[in-house]
C-alpha cells in the first residue's frame, strides 16, 4: 500500500522560504514520478513541479519557475520542494503525489497520478 506523508509547512512573510517534504513508502514500481501540485481556496488543483525519479528531469509551472526547486531525497524514498521568494499567491494546500510513468514525458496533471498524500499547508502573508 503506497502511502505519502508531507510536511514542511507554515505561515511566513512575503519573500521568506520554505522546503516541504514528502516520504513515501510501498512503492514497488521501478520507474516512477513524483509531483506537488497545490489547491488554494476556491480553485482547481495545480501542479507544481514534477520529477522522473530514475534520472531526476524536472518539470515546474510557469508560475514557480525560478523560484521553488524539486529534488529527490534518497535517504527517505521520498522527494522536497524547496519554495524561495514566496508570494501570497503561493497560499494553498499543497499536496505530494506519485504513480508509475513511462519518462517518457514529465507528467503535471492531476489525472497522472494515482497516489496522494493528505497535504500540508502554505501561507503567505504580505
Amino acid at each position: 500500500q503506497v502511502q505519502l506523508v508531507e510536511s514542511g509547512g507554515g505561515s511566513v512573510q512575503v519573500g521568506e522560504s520554505l522546503r516541504l517534504s514528502c516520504v513515501a513508502s510501498g512503492f514497488t514500481e521501478s520507474q516512477y514520478c513524483m509531483a506537488w501540485f497545490r489547491q488554494a481556496p476556491g480553485k482547481e488543483r495545480e501542479g507544481v513541479a514534477s520529477i522522473v525519479t530514475v534520472d531526476g528531469r524536472t518539470a515546474y509551472a510557469d508560475s514557480v519557475k525560478g523560484r521553488f526547486t524539486i529534488s529527490l531525497d534518497s535517504a527517505k524514498n521520498g522527494v522536497s520542494l524547496q519554495m524561495d521568494s514566496l508570494k501570497p499567491a503561493d497560499s494553498a494546500m499543497y499536496y505530494c503525489a506519485s504513480d508509475w510513468c513511462t519518462g517518457v514525458s514529465i507528467p503535471m496533471k492531476e489525472s497522472d497520478f494515482g497516489y496522494w498524500g493528505h497535504g500540508t499547508l502554505v501561507r503567505v502573508s504580505s
